[in-house]
């Protein structure tokens, strides 16, 4: 029996976003995502927006209006004070993280175990304090379109910025991509500031148009796309393959010889054959 792992709903394609930052320009953002039902993941750094953001260019959101904001997408974290990590003590870097995350739980009552790393600066120690300190992956700035998972969550590198001239190109590639054999991702990444700097709106409009409402791509945000690939990870075979037992707290699917899509619900013991 050929056996593939799905992502929810059996489908073979999802789409993700990262924006960081937190400025008043996500609300726009935010807008256009919830209108085509793109699911997005917002770095945010709790130290600054503690701060008077009088004169300022673009001034963050308030404290008091992120868990209503960004309702239906993920709040990950992007350091205290937004350092840049590689020239920072690791000492100094754990409370960076703690602290941001203390902050941003408090505020959206979720926990939070996502990260961007500031400036895109990071290092294999920064990686693996973080993860101690349970952040689940870290996304790099460092772009590579092949629309894949990624082998290492805390190098997380996504497919493209969305200023990449390429962008409605690469996308209309994803969007018909058809052979289910693979597992395809798109990532896209930005700060939602740069529309207002570049008056260009339109970009990502027309792209969340494009990609919007499709019923063989998961929307998903970060963590979400994370957790599923772990929960995929720890299911648990019998030696021939024909039964699947799932420890996990959400469902998996599975798709069977090319034809059949199976989900396997939360502690569900289920015989393939059928």
């Amino acid at each position: 029996m050929k056996i593939y792992t799905c992502f929810p709903g059996g489908k073979a394609k999802a789409l993700t976003m990262s924006y960081d930052d937190g400025k008043l320009e996500d609300i726009r953002l935010l807008e256009i995502f919830n209108k085509y039902g793109i699911r997005g993941t917002f770095n945010l750094n709790y130290g600054l927006m503690c701060q008077d953001q009088t004169g300022l260019p673009h001034p963050r959101i308030p404290k008091e209006r992120i868990a209503e904001l960004y309702q239906g997408h993920e709040v990950a974290t992007h350091a205290y004070t937004h350092p840049t990590i590689a020239r920072c003590p690791l000492i100094s870097m754990a409370d960076e993280i703690l602290e941001d995350r203390k902050g941003l739980e408090k505020l959206t009552g979720n926990l939070v175990r996502g990260h961007a790393y500031p400036n895109g600066s990071y290092s294999e120690e920064v990686k693996q304090l973080f993860y101690k300190l349970g952040i689940a992956y870290g996304r790099v700035i460092e772009c590579i379109p092949d629309y894949s998972l990624p082998s290492d969550p805390m190098e997380w590198h996504p497919t493209c910025h969305h200023k990449d001239p390429k962008l409605m190109e690469m996308a209309k590639y994803f969007a018909e991509f058809k052979k289910k054999q693979y597992l395809k991702l798109m990532y896209v990444w930005g700060h939602s500031y740069e529309f207002a700097d570049n008056d260009n709106w339109n970009v990502i409009e027309e792209f969340c148009a494009y990609m919007g409402g499709r019923d063989d791509i998961w929307y998903a945000t970060n963590i979400e796309i994370i957790d599923y690939m772990n929960a995929a990870k720890n299911l648990m075979f019998s030696g021939d393959c024909e039964s699947v037992y799932n420890p996990n707290a959400q469902s998996v699917w599975l798709e069977l010889n090319d034809e059949k899509i199976v989900e396997i619900k939360s502690g569900e013991y289920v015989d393939l054959n059928y």
